[in-house]
């Protein structure tokens, strides 16, 4: 019997396996152009030819941050398609500037905010700080945007010239801390919220609790919100060469200016002397091209991007192939949670590794945590506070700069340090604990008629979400709080020489700006973190010969190109999309929120955290 296939299955055989053979040769052929292309785009010399004469662009994009967050390719794409918020690294823009105040190709500096989202008033006042010294070179700023939200308006007040759209408007609203309080609607759905805390102004929890806000919250926000809007204002009136009081007037006074202009905005910003010009976007590039020169190819001003530009300073701006005495900084920036997690996070081993690197290398001779974060896991926390402890009894001196933010464990893992250094706008404090522990018993039982029933031989084998706590749980629970709140008090008092009582004075979860810490006692010195490294470096006793070295996780190669193409590979797909729309954004807001607190893990459930975002 013959079982060979007849000759038109074997035709039809044939030529299905060439069209296989040739659509597997095409799709492999494709990935292999494709991989190609990305290597040649990272490893091909993209700095850029700067004439003399040519305008730095510093167009900072979302916030300004102390740490990019390490990011998968989906959050790659997601933030080039406009769905998540873009980060600029402050350093970043610091070092563009320092080094553009000296390069004589560069003879403008043009800070480009319609891409800017903002920052806190301390990355605020650094970026600042920098404008102010590259003017003395006697190098021109221009600001440009076509609307000056208070962020942008900050740093365009420090500029020479200040350009708006014909269309635009400086909004300047002031500080307030609003938020969703839920109580009504649990009481509503039969949720019991399980808060276990200790002090009277730890307000993380009130949402919780309270249909508004206490009266003690708002006690001390208004408090530490006023120090921070006087500080706004000095600033600003002193930059434009304008009274605090004008400045103020303008914040409080915003209806009745408009109805003066009619209801032209840049004719009311121009009257009042916030801004220098009113344009379109065409007179804005005209007016630059005659200030610098015109790049004819591409018919604009002559101008290098700051990304850009720094492919052209020095490779090393972090230290981090440096030989000799350093100072090692180690960035602890985000919610702090148990375990080890990417950057943008602080995790309780992986940023004690950090440390822990920085404490074996023999070149260290000291180490700043630049701390910007309102806390999380005490557990963590102290795992963190213990590996500077240990530094410490290595004769390795300790720093902690704190940022925008460094408050109930942020602070914590600061008090095992020689010297604490804040900024007077930081927001720190908040020293005070809490436990949440929500169940859903009552409505699976009223709604669904659903309930939950079984023994145990111990209480805590029937803590359930849908079973109501055990009594003896709760009590266990506040004890174990009250206990974690004596422990944070005696670790300030033993860090800043003061009696729990006066801790405790000064403690009860309340928030401070850096400028009331300091006077209270929290802190040792006001100032920014190159304050914090002159500190340091004396502590030390390095003189003017070390290094600053920023300590990360090194990436593995596979990390460090996967890293790159991801990057490219968003950079094309997002190069002309524009940013998130305002109702986009605050959806994200509240996911981004609801997702730090979903991602609390502390091993006993009890938090050192503010609620008061970093960036």
């Amino acid at each position: 019997m013959n079982d060979k296939p007849n000759i038109f299955v074997r035709i039809i055989r044939g030529l299905w396996g060439g069209v296989d053979a040739a659509r597997r040769f095409t799709v492999n052929l494709i990935f292999l152009l494709i991989v190609v292309l990305l290597v040649s785009l990272m490893f091909r010399d993209d700095r850029p030819k700067i004439e003399d004469g040519t305008a730095l662009v510093v167009a900072p994009k979302g916030q300004l941050v102390e740490q990019l967050t390490a990011k998968s390719f989906d959050q790659i794409i997601d933030e080039a398609t406009g769905d998540s918020s873009p980060e600029t690294l402050l350093k970043d823009v610091l070092d563009a500037i320092a080094a553009a105040k000296d390069d004589d190709r560069i003879s403008t500096l043009v800070l480009d905010l319609n891409q800017f989202s903002g920052a806190r008033l301390t990355k605020l006042q650094d970026l600042a700080e920098a404008m102010e010294d590259f003017k003395t070179s006697g190098k021109k700023i221009v600001a440009r945007a076509d609307n000056f939200s208070q962020d942008h308006y900050y740093l365009a007040s420090h500029a020479d010239e200040i350009l708006m759209h014909k269309m635009g408007i400086v909004v300047l609203e002031g500080f307030g801390r609003y938020r969703t309080y839920y109580k009504e609607g649990i009481d509503k759905l039969g949720l019991d919220i399980n808060i276990f805390k200790v002090g009277t102004y730890k307000s993380a929890v009130e949402p919780y609790l309270l249909n508004g806000m206490s009266d003690y919250a708002k006690e001390a926000n208004i408090e530490w919100m006023g120090d921070l809007w006087q500080i706004y204002l000095a600033d600003v009136a002193k930059a434009r060469g304008m009274t605090t009081d004008k400045i103020d007037a303008y914040a409080q006074d915003f209806r009745p200016l408009i109805e003066q202009a009619n209801g032209d905005t840049a004719k009311m910003t121009l009257d009042y002397g916030l801004v220098d010009h009113a344009m379109t976007r065409v007179e804005m590039r005209q007016h630059l091209i005659d200030l610098v020169g015109e790049n004819e190819d591409k018919h604009t001003f002559k101008q290098v991007g700051m990304n850009s530009y720094l492919k052209t300073i020095e490779e090393d701006r972090f230290g981090r192939q440096a030989e000799g005495d350093k100072i090692a900084v180690v960035v602890a920036r985000g919610s702090i949670l148990d375990g080890s997690h990417p950057a943008g996070t602080i995790g309780g081993d992986s940023t004690g590794a950090l440390i822990r690197k920085a404490r074996n290398d023999d070149n260290t001779k000291a180490i700043i945590l630049r701390v910007d974060s309102g806390g999380g896991s005490a557990f963590a926390s102290e795992v963190i506070r213990r590996e500077l402890e240990a530094a410490r009894a290595d004769g390795i001196p300790v720093i902690a700069s704190m940022g925008s933010v460094a408050a109930s464990g942020g602070y914590w893992i600061s008090t095992s340090s020689d010297q604490i250094w804040a900024h007077p706008s930081t927001i720190t404090g908040s020293i005070g604990i809490f436990a949440m522990i929500p169940t859903y018993q009552r409505p699976l039982a009223e709604h669904l008629g659903i309930r939950v029933d079984g023994v145990s031989t111990a209480p805590l084998a029937g803590v359930r979400p849908d079973r109501a706590l055990p009594e003896e749980v709760g009590a266990a629970l506040q004890l174990m709080i009250e206990d974690g709140y004596r422990d944070f008090l005696e670790r300030v008092s033993e860090a800043r020489g003061m009696t729990t009582e006066e801790v405790d004075a000064v403690a009860q979860g309340r928030v401070w700006s850096g400028e009331d810490a300091h006077e209270l006692g929290l802190v040792d010195g006001l100032g920014d973190l190159e304050d914090a490294i002159t500190a340091a470096a004396e502590l030390a006793e390095l003189g003017d010969d070390y290094t600053v070295s920023f300590v990360e996780k090194e990436p593995t190669f596979k990390e460090r190109v996967m890293r790159e193409m991801m990057s490219k590979a968003g950079a094309l797909i997002g190069a002309n999309l524009s940013p998130p729309s305002a109702l986009r954004q605050t959806l994200k807001d509240v996911e981004k929120a609801a997702g730090e607190i979903a991602a609390f893990n502390d091993p006993n459930h009890i938090y050192a955290w503010s609620t008061i975002e970093t960036d």
